[in-house]
């Protein structure tokens, strides 16, 4: 048995079809990790999100911001963007099936006995490991119950961009969850800067990579994460694992095996 960890998909059907064939994953015995970004932008999300379904008892899913910019669209508290291509899984039969399934994964996933944690974009500096699952099972819980409108039609914005213990309501869960699925620079006392997507090279004044801060209360942590294409799966810290590696703009689709450390990936410019 292995578990393999994927990196951002965003609805590139034949790239995880052609990845999953390399690294000749069986779902009757092995184990898939997804680092969120499932569907949107790519060509067929629908198919790939039908497939992940169906193999669901073998995966472990955290989701992204594309995943969350998608149930909003269902629920309609959001309009269509112009990069988006979620037509054909809105439109679908068992659309409904798929978002009741999506509903119910987390934000941050953690093996206790791999001793792994799973994210989309990060976990800023200030977060301690447990903090950060309460924080993400606080979003479960808003997403499964009766708040879950309210929250996808204003989970968008930049503000507020820093931590502080007395947020609530609207405030506090949209932080928490530009934390998980949009965050790349912050500063040292987890303050976000939303607007840079370039690699690390081009931090802001006063700005380093979530991942990249001495004090971070999860340095001792393995994490593994998504998110940051212009990464092209390389970081320089210790215990962090970059699996976005720009499939959706042709660059590959990537596969960390967990216990091997090894990457595998496969090109998508021609898929």
């Amino acid at each position: 048995m292995s578990i393999y960890a994927i990196g951002d998909i965003q609805g590139c059907f034949q790239s995880l079809m052609a990845l999953l064939k390399k690294i000749e994953f069986d779902p009757q015995k092995d184990g898939l990790w997804l680092v969120g970004d499932l569907i949107n932008r790519g060509p067929d999300s629908l198919a790939t999100l039908r497939y992940l379904y169906s193999i669901r008892h073998a995966i472990k899913i955290v989701l992204g911001n594309h995943d969350l910019h998608f149930l909003a669209r269902y629920y309609g508290l959001r309009h269509k963007s112009k990069t988006e291509t979620l037509d054909d899984l809105l439109q679908a039969d068992d659309c409904c099936l798929l978002v009741e399934w999506l509903l119910q994964q987390p934000l941050v996933h953690h093996d206790e006995k791999l001793q792994v944690t799973m994210v989309h974009a990060g976990i800023p500096p200030q977060w301690t490991l447990k903090e950060a699952l309460g924080y993400s099972a606080e979003i479960q819980s808003v997403l499964t119950g009766n708040r879950r409108n309210s929250f996808l039609s204003s989970m968008y914005g930049d503000q507020p961009c820093l931590w502080t213990a007395n947020l609530q309501g609207m405030d506090r869960w949209r932080l928490i969850t530009n934390y998980f699925t949009r965050m790349r620079f912050c500063t040292a006392e987890g303050e976000l800067e939303l607007l840079t997507k370039e690699s690390v090279g081009a931090a802001p004044e006063g700005f380093a990579p979530w991942f990249s801060h001495p004090n971070r209360k999860t340095r001792h942590h393995k994490i593994l994460f998504g998110h940051w294409a212009a990464l092209q799966g390389k970081v320089d810290s210790e215990n962090v694992r970059a699996l976005d590696t720009g499939c959706v703009w042709g660059g590959e689709l990537t596969a960390l095996n967990l216990a091997t450390d090894q990457v595998v990936s496969c090109s998508c410019s021609n898929l």
